[in-house]
């Protein structure tokens, strides 16, 4: 049975909107909408039929999650004492996201103290999950812009590659090759001059699947034409591809579809970017991304990126999914790792938003986070 798909919770856009002065699109650009990250799903690396995590049931409906009941919310408790490292003060903390709604209306919550300081304080990747041609270059602007005028790097993470998660539970995207290509043109044009790291389509190397090789082959050359298009037009953006995660894919196979879609080389790529939204170790990841840059064959300027937003005691040894219990946070986002050829620990996925088995998919989950933090 093929993979489970990548799930996007919220494909529309966020009820807050952020101001964008000036946009490339012209003056006076009116508050565009900056997409909610999507909850992707992690994908196994060989799946069965009877794998737990090959394809996972069908997430908990909206009636499912609104008639389930609600659970009390819980007394603090002391911390078990998960070492907190701190935060890159370079990278860009985007000031509208679910966990800093819920800390600002809920400042009495006894939860409170603990996820704003170790999630809500934290910066993580902004998703453009939805095909709006129209202002996805003002929306790009108002991250890259403001980030610019405070000093640090934003995290942004484009998800509109057509036949996106196969027709899955994240399908959705650019209707065509062509109308990804002007999007993606459009998106380049609000990366600014300032440094921006872009990781580009998650899954869009790892899950293929469903593709023709016709297919196949006009989506290397679309996301080809993607890293190419960014670093031209800003060529302080570092962009990184899609090499899934260490359960998945072979590195060699990997390194395969990552050649083929312009990532080895230095016009379009930085490097690669692996466990988006998993729960792998680091170590795991580090090693794995060296194997693929070194199978991949490019210069040795190339370097990796690895989400630890969720993955602070490994995968769940029962291959679930779906808010696994017992996960905790990652490393902080830092971009300096200590670590020879990965140039940064990031938070992609978002780690208060529900995957939707303990709130709806996408929703901010206070129980679940709250137990990611302790």
């Amino acid at each position: 049975m093929a993979a489970a798909a990548s799930l996007v919770a919220a494909v529309g856009t966020v009820a807050g909107m952020v101001s964008a002065l000036d946009g490339p699109e012209g003056g006076d650009v009116a508050r565009p909408r900056v997409t909610r990250s999507p909850g992707l799903l992690p994908l196994p690396a060989v799946p069965t039929a009877t794998s737990a995590s090959a394809s996972p049931g069908p997430s908990p409906s909206p009636s499912d999650a609104k008639t389930a009941k609600k659970k009390p919310q819980p007394a603090p408790r002391a911390s078990t004492g998960q070492p907190v490292a701190p935060a890159s003060t370079r990278l860009y903390r985007h000031t509208d996201s679910q966990v800093l709604d819920w800390v600002r209306a809920n400042r009495s919550d006894p939860r409170r103290p603990l996820i704003e300081s170790r999630i809500a304080d934290r910066p993580a990747a902004v998703w453009f999950a939805d095909f709006t041609p129209d202002t996805i270059t003002s929306r790009v602007w108002a991250v890259t812009s403001t980030a610019a005028r405070e000093g640090r790097v934003p995290v942004l993470a484009p998800y509109a590659i057509p036949e996106r998660d196969c027709g899955g539970a994240s399908e959705g995207g650019a209707p065509d090759i062509a109308a990804y290509d002007s999007w993606a043109q459009k998106f380049a044009a609000g990366l600014g001059s300032g440094e921006v790291i872009v990781v580009l389509e998650p899954d869009a190397l790892s899950q293929t699947e469903c593709l023709s090789g016709g297919q196949l082959s006009d989506r290397y050359a679309a996301l080809a034409r993607a890293g190419r298009a960014f670093k031209s037009a800003n060529p302080r953006a570092r962009v990184y591809y899609d090499a899934g995660h260490s359960d998945w894919n072979p590195a060699g196979a990997q390194a395969a579809r990552l050649r083929a879609a312009g990532a080895a080389s230095p016009a379009s790529s930085d490097g690669v970017f692996t466990n988006v939204s998993n729960f792998n170790r680091t170590s795991a990841e580090v090693a794995y991304a060296r194997r693929v840059l070194a199978a991949m064959g490019g210069p040795p300027s190339l370097g990796a990126v690895i989400d630890t937003s969720r993955n602070g005691n490994g995968a769940p040894p029962n291959g679930a999914w779906c808010d696994p219990s017992g996960r905790k946070l990652g490393q902080a986002p830092t971009l300096r790792t200590g670590e020879r050829g990965i140039d940064a620990y990031l938070w992609v996925k978002l780690p208060g938003e529900s995957d939707g088995c303990k709130g709806e998919p996408g929703s901010f989950a206070p129980d679940y986070v709250y137990d990611l933090a302790d």
